[in-house]
Order: structure tokens, then C-alpha cells, then sequence
């Protein structure tokens, strides 16, 4: 199965997830979700185990995949060191960004542009995350690298639901736009502060997260 569709299982299941039609405490049946999306059980057991792994399911003995009810301060704990980590691989980027960077950051924030232009959430969504990975990148730290595509792999399904809140796209897209300033203009501590303030989620953001969530 190719990778294209495995990606695509694995978010049709955790949009479900999401919009609350798996609710929390259900039991997700292998065989159910095969049936309904068309595959064999092999594809289904990898998209779960992704989904164990950011904790939104979780994997029990006799029982299998039950999804999770996440409690928001855990949340928003998460966002918290999001941000720190998205602030320090920011900060490294305009200290160290190359052409090779340059051209990478570009090519993302570009993409980024054409999606939020198209009012495309879902396609927005995975150009933002090429986005960040390219500031990860720059950062020329591989530890760093490896920290935040772990913790932004935890974060993925609530990032996807930011998303979706009234005129967060065009808010997204605009500090995108100041963050690749400060970075080619080699400002690593207004990177740090701009990233920091575009990852993590205070006041009404949280509050907009929150309902979303309650809302599925």
C-alpha cells in the first residue's frame, strides 16, 4: 500500500476521531474499519499504531484500540513546550540558515501562501507542516530536529483542529510571513519570540481549542 494512501487512512480514522464519531471509550474493530474504508487489516493495524503512538487511541490488552478522552491541561502543556522547542529551532535557523535552507523555507512558505489563498484547511494543513519541518531542519541540529517532529507528531490531530477555527488560516499564514523575515534577516531572538507566540495557544486560542474539542 503506498504511503499516499496509508496517510490517508490513517487521517480519515482520526477525523473520525475528531468529529466525534468514534467517541471516547469506543472500541475500534480492525475488522469494522477495513470493511468500511476498503483495505485489508494490515494498513488499519499501522494507521492505529500511528495513532497510539500521539495518543489518540490507546492500545489495550484484550480490548485493542479504544480512543482517548485528552484532558486539555495536558494539551496545553504539550504547547507549551512546543513552543519553546519551535522558538530554540527558529533562533538556531537565523544563526545558521544556508541556501540549501533558504531554498527549503521558500518552497514551504510558498505552498503555504497557495493553500491559504485557497482557503484550503486540509491542504494548508500538511503544507504547514512541511513549513516547520524546514525551520526544524535549518536549525542544523539533529536532536533538536528529532525532539520537535516527535512532540509536533503528538500535537498533529489538535493542530489540524486550530486550524479550523474561524480565520485561523489567514492568522497563520501572516506570521508565517513575519517568522521567514526574521530568519533570513538573520534575527535569531525575534524568530525565537515569533514562533513562540505562533505555536503556543494562550487565552482565547486555548479557549477556541478547547471548544473544538468539546464540540466534536
Amino acid at each position: 500500500m503506498s504511503e499516499n494512501v496509508g496517510r490517508w487512512l490513517r487521517d480519515e480514522i482520526e477525523n473520525a476521531i475528531l468529529s466525534n464519531e468514534f467517541a471516547p471509550g469506543e472500541r475500534l474493530d480492525e475488522m469494522v474499519l477495513a470493511t468500511r474504508f476498503g483495505v485489508s487489516r494490515t494498513p488499519v493495524r499501522e494507521a492505529l499504531m500511528q495513532l497510539n503512538a500521539i495518543g489518540l487511541i490507546e492500545i489495550r490488552p484484550r480490548r485493542g484500540a479504544v480512543v482517548i478522552d485528552p484532558a486539555p491541561h495536558r494539551i496545553f502543556e504539550m504547547f507549551e513546550v512546543m513552543a519553546e522547542l519551535e522558538g530554540l529551532a527558529g533562533s538556531l535557523a537565523a544563526r545558521r540558515l544556508d541556501d540549501e535552507s533558504r531554498a527549503a523555507i521558500t518552497a514551504a512558505h510558498r505552498r503555504c501562501e497557495l493553500s491559504a489563498g485557497a482557503g484550503d484547511s486540509d491542504a494548508y494543513y500538511y503544507d504547514n507542516e512541511e513549513f516547520h519541518k524546514a525551520i526544524y531542519a535549518a536549525s542544523r541540529s539533529e536532536f533538536l530536529e528529532e525532539q520537535c517532529l516527535q512532540l509536533h507528531r503528538r500535537l498533529r490531530p489538535y493542530r489540524r483542529l486550530q486550524l479550523r477555527v474561524r480565520n485561523r488560516l489567514s492568522t497563520s499564514f501572516s506570521e508565517h510571513c513575519t517568522i521567514v523575515d526574521a530568519i533570513f534577516a538573520g534575527n535569531g531572538e525575534e524568530a525565537r519570540r515569533l514562533l513562540r507566540v505562533h505555536v503556543g495557544i494562550q487565552g482565547e486560542r486555548f479557549s477556541d481549542l478547547v471548544a473544538s474539542m468539546t464540540a466534536r
